[in-house]
């Protein structure tokens, strides 16, 4: 278990779960829908089962190119860890078992599932054939807000959807970042990043843009929802991480990616989760 946990780098959960739980209790509270442990922890199954999938396809595909790598050369299947058999069956299995949770969700989320697999897995081949790589990273994670409202409520609306592009534009952009790190190797490999396509300065603008974009998506909710202070705290504190990134990590100095990238984003989309769950409770008890 602990060799697989390393596989799919459980730790980095921490970027889409919060997300999440947040368009689960939107939905609960929105729609005045009772609460249910048993979805709860079919929605978190979903979760597990679909990152899972995806993080081990990506190291299974990518397993030829992370052995030439000098960054990833010791992830799990170039290190001889997990075989890539062990890798793929893994994914199957937990591909499998996302759908079948989503079968005792509802309809919506079951026909819709194969629609989710398809793009958390499709981004593993995008490195191959376009620099949009990181937009199609943070689609996949974008699923996470708009797939727990829909478990809750079977039915689309406009506040999750918000939230989904907040993670899409939020999720692109501190990838790129993460991506600074292997301009010159992409290149040696023809492998498509921003960073590779456009420079680091510009792979940064680009970076600020989609940030910029998403901190409006997690302002824009206030216009139909009746946050309390407690929500506004959670925004002011997911754009101060997101310009703080941009402090750590500069064109002539990219030193501190992994400090923007993990721990940054990390402390971003869990204590803006929980802002708006305390939010969440403040609203429907008092």
């Amino acid at each position: 278990m602990k060799k697989y946990f390393s596989l799919v780098l459980f730790a980095h959960s921490v970027f889409a779960l919060p997300f999440a739980l947040i368009g689960f209790f939107l939905g609960i509270t929105t729609t005045n829908t009772p609460f249910h442990w048993l979805l709860f922890v079919l929605v978190l199954l979903c979760m597990v089962f679909a990152r899972n999938s995806a993080m081990a396809f990506n190291r299974y595909l990518d397993r030829n190119i992370d052995a030439k790598n000098p960054r990833t050369k010791m992830r799990d299947i170039p290190s001889g860890k997990v075989s890539a058999n062990e890798a793929l069956i893994f994914v199957i299995i937990n591909c499998i078992l996302f759908m079948i949770t989503t079968a005792f969700i509802n309809k919506l989320c079951f026909y819709l599932s194969p629609v989710a697999l398809f793009v958390v897995l499709f981004y593993s081949y995008t490195k191959r054939i376009t620099a949009l790589c990181h937009m199609v990273l943070g689609l996949g994670l974008s699923l996470a807000p708009i797939g727990a409202y829909i478990a809750v409520t079977g039915h689309f609306s406009l506040v999750p959807v918000l939230y989904s592009f907040a993670v899409l534009f939020w999720v692109s952009g501190f990838d790129i970042i993460y991506a600074l790190q292997d301009e010159d190797f992409d290149k040696e490999e023809k492998l498509h990043s921003i960073p590779a396509a456009l420079g680091i300065r510009r792979a940064l603008n680009l970076s600020v843009v989609l940030h910029v974009f998403s901190a409006l998506c997690v302002i824009l909710p206030v216009i139909f929802v009746p946050f309390s202070w407690v929500y506004y705290v959670g925004v002011t504190f997911f754009c101060f991480m997101l310009i703080y990134q941009h402090l750590l990590v500069k064109p002539n100095d990219i030193s501190k990616v992994n400090k923007a990238f993990a721990t940054t984003n990390g402390f971003a989309s869990v204590i803006f989760a929980l802002c708006f769950l305390v939010d969440t409770f403040i609203r429907t008890h008092f």
